[in-house]
């Protein structure tokens, strides 16, 4: 079976504002204003450059991030957050 592709929305559905430790996000699709912390700001970033699997991602963040005991259920976890608000789309 094939990994599943994430992206991020798209940049026009999308208003980001970093805000501290903070990142406000408005998705204009569902009106929604979202407040995320790290790691969402930096997986979006990278989902808005490229389709990446989620070991892909993995791989990306790490090669950016000291990521100590980053995990992929924990990216998991991440993903399905950002995709279930409409901030990451699977392809």
């Amino acid at each position: 079976m094939a990994e599943r592709l994430y992206r991020a929305a798209a940049a026009d559905a999308l208003r980001i504002v970093p805000l501290d430790d903070f990142t406000v996000i408005f998705h204009r699709p569902s009106g929604l204003t979202h407040l995320v912390t790290a790691p969402a700001p930096e997986i979006l970033a990278l989902l808005s450059e490229d389709v990446l699997t989620r070991n892909a991602l993995l791989a990306c963040l790490g090669a950016q991030f000291d990521l100590g005991d980053a995990s992929a259920e924990a990216l998991d976890a991440r993903l399905g957050e950002l995709v279930a608000t409409g901030l990451v789309e699977t392809a």
